[in-house]
């Protein structure tokens, strides 16, 4: 194993457009045995929750004292929790889990975790739905990534 393919492959992991969607693929094609990349990949993942949080908050109380964005935050997130109350009562944490479980574009750590704090939900269990939908992201990833498409080809049936 190559240091700057672990480098790669860690930076990967935390940048939100890839995720594990990419570290892990890059890291297996590169040369990193699955034993090694899934935990690297998956344990730097899943620092993103805590660390969106702590950035969150942080520049949240920084901006509030601001007039503007005290306006346009409070009636941003009167509407978005107005929006999908119904549905954050019905799944809570668990759908934050799956949420950042699919690892498609525009799901994932970082996406969860910003509608966990726009709607208000507990830090703590949020960071640990994270956790749980990065765990299995990572999962589904090296599944694929290892046996590739078809390992889904059961689903298909022949026409």
């Amino acid at each position: 194993m190559e240091l700057n393919t672990i480098l790669i492959s860690a930076f990967l992991s935390i940048l939100p457009i890839s995720e594990l969607r990419g570290a892990i693929p890059y890291a297996l094609a590169n040369g990193i045995p699955l034993v090694a990349a899934y935990p690297l990949c998956v344990g730097l993942n899943a620092l993103v929750a805590p660390l969106v949080f702590l950035f969150l908050s942080t520049f949240h109380k920084l901006f509030l004292k601001m007039g503007w964005y005290d306006r346009f935050f409070t009636k941003f997130i009167e509407s978005a929790r107005h929006k999908v109350q119904e549905k954050v009562d019905k799944y809570g944490y668990l759908g934050i889990m799956f949420f950042v479980a699919i690892p498609l574009p525009i799901t994932g750590a970082y996406t969860g975790t910003l509608g966990a704090w726009i709607l208000g939900m507990s830090k703590r269990k949020t960071i640990l739905a994270a956790l749980g939908g990065v765990i299995i992201s990572g999962i589904i990833v090296s599944i694929v990534a290892t046996l590739g498409v078809q390992a889904f080809s059961f689903f298909i049936k022949e026409i």
